[in-house]
């Protein structure tokens, strides 16, 4: 299994980006998928998570601005980014918690992360 993001870039602060993420080799089912993010100096942290019935969490600092969605059919998972500021300049990863086959376990993997720089 192999996540797959793309959709950074450079951006200016009231911009916005749309990060993609799509799942490919082996897959059987999806369960929650989620993007993270880690500036530098800083520790990776939970951005947005949306659970396979779309139940969707954000971390406080970017409610209202970001969106999680999810396309089940495509295994992918997206994040609109919207009045971005400095502060969400990091690189961002991906994550989905996937079961291979039937009755295997559900194992979480990442994508290779984007840089997102948000600066005037």
């Amino acid at each position: 299994v192999q996540l797959q993001a793309s959709g950074g870039g450079l951006v200016q602060p009231g911009g916005s980006l749309k990060l993609s993420c799509v799942a490919s080799g082996n897959i059987f089912s999806i369960n929650d998928m989620g993007w993270f993010r880690q500036a530098p100096g800083k520790q990776r942290e939970l951005v947005a998570s949306i659970t396979s019935g779309a139940i969707t969490h954000y971390t406080d600092s970017v409610k209202g601005r970001f969106t999680i969605s999810r396309d089940n059919a495509r295994n992918s998972v997206y994040l609109l980014m919207t009045s971005l500021k400095p502060e969400d300049t990091a690189v961002y990863y991906c994550n989905a918690a996937i079961q291979q086959y039937r009755g295997y376990s559900t194992l979480t993997y990442w994508g290779q992360g984007t840089l997102v720089t948000v600066s005037s």
